[in-house]
Order: structure tokens, then sequence, then C-alpha cells
């Protein structure tokens, strides 16, 4: 019975016929034995008098079948390959043409950049880790939230988002961008501009050699891993209220507290100080009451005195790029489109 069965199944793989040799059809020199299969493991096996078990066949099948399953999958994993990297691309070069919009604008008003720092961070602290709503989810941008107490004189810096917002859409071939994503890169942006500020008065105001201290002497390979965050999803309306402090009035206490509460330390305050309010001096003066604080701000205050501010402009990108993620899924598809499809009936050879 088991030599009619083995021909059977094996003719439907004949690339395996080669390899198996099978016994003959006559039946009386084979014993009969019950066999028991269980998730497709034989209890029990049957061999012929040359010792050939089931069990062989079915291995050699698997082999057989694995190797043909990987050698016909090739032009699949090629093809996902290729996608993958068309969607990088495509993602890496509208990032580039949002930050180069928002540099531009924030270079035409330079005067907004704390409340373009303070509007960042405002959108992001609305996290809460217990019901694990708000973040930088562009939420700010809904009038009953933008209008509240600790958003007080941040319009202007929205407003400037907004107009980068219509420019950007009306390029971005993957749709619109999110509040969310250009709020977080305007912050970006926004430090960027401070960095390279210091440096050219450090040059004596000089442009170009302050463009080439920063590049020189600056962290920016510090923003890959804020980079990658990109794709953040947009809330649909304003985040609950009594989540943010207004920074020009909270003591320093409720200043650790609500960074505490997603996670960061004195040293991460210490840090943020210029997204505090206006004026970073001032809050830096009543961060340096505290003891727990003072020595961050006193480490912080030494670096932006030396060339490269290494130690500030570090600190200050990983704190940004933890801040801008709380709460967030990010879709790494976003902004990706179908590639253009090429005629090759209008190819000229």
């Amino acid at each position: 019975m088991f030599g009619k069965m083995g021909v059977s199944f094996l003719s439907t793989f004949p690339s395996m016929l080669p390899l198996v040799p099978v016994p003959s059809l006559s039946a009386t020199r084979y014993p009969t034995q019950a066999v028991t299969i269980r998730c497709n493991k034989m209890e029990a096996e049957i061999c012929d008098e040359n010792g050939f078990r089931r069990r062989d066949i079915l291995k050699c099948i698997g082999a057989t079948v694995g190797m043909e399953l990987i050698a016909s999958s090739g032009k699949f994993v090629e093809e996902a390959c290729a996608a993958d990297l068309i969607q990088r691309r495509q993602r890496s070069e509208l990032l580039s043409s949002i930050k180069g919009t928002l540099s531009t604008a924030i270079n035409g008003k330079p005067d907004l950049i704390p409340s373009i720092l303070t509007l960042t961070l405002n959108d992001a602290l609305t996290y809460d880790k217990a019901t694990k709503s708000g973040g930088p989810n562009g939420s700010i941008r809904f009038s009953s939230e933008i209008s509240r107490p600790e958003n007080k004189g941040l319009s202007a810096a929205l407003d400037l988002i907004e107009e980068a917002k219509k420019e950007i859409d009306s390029f971005s071939k993957g749709g619109p961008i999110s509040y969310a994503d250009l709020i977080q890169y305007a912050g970006q942006a926004a430090v960027k501009a401070t960095f390279l500020a210091a440096a050219i008065r450090k040059t004596g105001g000089n442009e170009e050699k302050g463009k080439l201290l920063y590049t020189a002497y600056g962290s920016n390979g510090q923003w890959g891993l804020f980079d990658k965050q990109f794709g953040r999803t947009d809330a649909q309306e304003a985040d609950p209220e009594g989540r943010i402090p207004q920074w020009d009035k909270a003591s320093v206490k409720e200043m650790k507290d609500k960074f505490s509460a997603v996670g960061l330390g004195p040293r991460q305050l210490a840090v943020m100080s210029a997204f505090l309010g206006p004026d970073q001096t001032a809050t830096e003066t009543l961060l340096a009451s505290d003891p727990e604080v003072l020595p961050w701000v006193q480490k912080y205050q030494q670096s932006r005195e030396t060339v490269s501010q290494t130690n500030y402009e570090v600190d200050l990108i990983t704190t940004l790029t933890k801040l801008s993620t709380l709460g967030q899924q990010i879709n790494s598809e976003a902004y990706t489109y179908p590639p253009q499809k090429v005629d090759i009936t209008k190819l000229k050879l």
C-alpha cells in the first residue's frame, strides 16, 4: 500500500524523483503498521528493507519546496526593496523642501523664534501618560487651544507656520503636511537658526565665516533620529485644558513636575530654557534658584560660551527629539506616492 502512495505523492514533484528510491509495488514485502499523525509529525515510522522512511520523503520534499519558493521570491524581494527605496527618496526630498521653506520663513522673521520654540514645546507637552493622549499632534492649531493663557503671544508663530504650510502643500505630491509634523520641524528650524546666529556673532558678524564655523563645529549630524520621526498624525480636536503651565508665571517646582510627568528631569528642564517663555535669561535665573537644576544651568551656560557648544546643542537636540515623539505613532509611509510610470513606447533610442 505504501509503495503505491509513495509513487502517487512523489509524482507531483518530478524534480524529486531522481533523488528518492521508489520501493517495489509488491505489498507482501512490507509490514503493515498503524500510523498516528499529529501536527504533521510521524509518531510511528514505516520503513522498507532498504531502510527508506516516509520521514525522508517529507524532508526531501520540504527542502525542495523551500528552495523553489526562495528562488521564485527573488523578483518579489527586488521589487519590494526598490519600492522602499523610492518611498525613502520621496520622503527625504519632501523633508528637505520643508526645511528650506521653514528656514526662509524664519530668517524673514527672526523675532518670532522664541514664540516658535514655545509653540513647539506646548504642542508636545499636552501628552498625558495615564491616558496616552495629547502630545505633538498639532492640536495647538485649534482656536480654542491657541487662545489659552499658556499660549498667549504664540498666534504670530502659528500664522508663520500656516503660511509655510500653504507653500509646502502646493508642492507636496504625497498629500498635505500634517500640522503635527510641521510644528515640530519649525522648532528644529528655529533651533538651527539660533545656533547659526551664535556662530555668526562669534565671527564678528561675518555671515559666511559664521556658516563655516557652524558647519565645522556644529552638531548638525545629531538630528538624524529627529528626522526619522516624520509622519505624525494630526489631532481632530483641541487637547484638554490644564496640561501646560504658564511658563512666565510658573514656579520651578511646577516646571519640574510637568517635565517629570513626561519622563524628563532637571537636566532636560535646564537645556530647554529657551523654550520656556520669551526671555531665556530670566528663565535661567529662576531655574538657577533650584539646587537640582542649578548645575545644569551652569553647564549649558558654559557650553554656549565655547566655539562648538557641543554639550548644550547635543542635549538640546536629544531632548527635543524625545518631546517630539511623545505618544505619537509614526507613519513611515506618509507623504509617499506612486512613482510616475514610464511609457516605453515614447522613449527615444
